[in-house]
């Protein structure tokens, strides 16, 4: 059965180029991507440069697992270290936010519980699907998002995928 599946991306290691290359990747497994804007903030938990994050939204008849496995592929093939620490530097970061409205806790947390702590997820989630709901709160991520407490900064960048082949 198809599920529409979302999907949060970082990178603060030389990350306009991760990021290509994840879309990329991810185009080429799942077809069709829907993009969220991209966003830049300050590291969180730990000092280093700013971080560059987008959600993007496709369609798969894939199980959990192999999404995941996938998803772990394009990472290692962008130079993510194995084992790297939770609050560190990385070239790309994948991480699988819903499953449609799968609820679960095995074989990972869905939805992923960054999904109302970090604005970094919520704010690119509610531009691509914001009458959504989340699966347990039962709220769309536009109203989420209204509510949210915007301490953390962060801001709209320029980045364009795909590339314009006339530069």
């Amino acid at each position: 059965m198809t599920q529409q599946i979302y999907i949060s991306l970082g990178s603060n290691i030389d990350a306009r180029y991760h990021l290509t290359q994840a879309l990329d990747a991810l185009a080429a497994e799942f077809g069709e991507l829907t993009l969220s804007s991209v966003f830049e903030s300050e590291a969180v938990g730990f000092r280093g440069d700013n971080f560059l994050n987008m959600v993007v939204g496709a369609k798969t008849d894939r199980s959990i697992e192999q999404v995941v496995a996938c998803f772990k592929s394009i990472e290692a093939a962008n130079g993510r270290i194995k084992q790297a620490q939770k609050f560190s530097p990385r070239t790309l970061d994948l991480d699988l936010l819903t499953y449609g409205d799968t609820v679960c806790q095995h074989p990972i947390e869905l939805p992923r519980d960054e999904i109302t702590k970090n604005a970094f997820v919520l704010w690119p989630l509610a531009e691509i699907a914001a009458l959504e709901l989340h699966p347990i709160l039962n709220q769309d991520y536009q109203t989420l998002w209204n509510e949210y407490d915007k301490a953390q900064k962060l801001w709209k960048i320029e980045f364009q995928w795909p590339k314009d082949p006339t530069n």
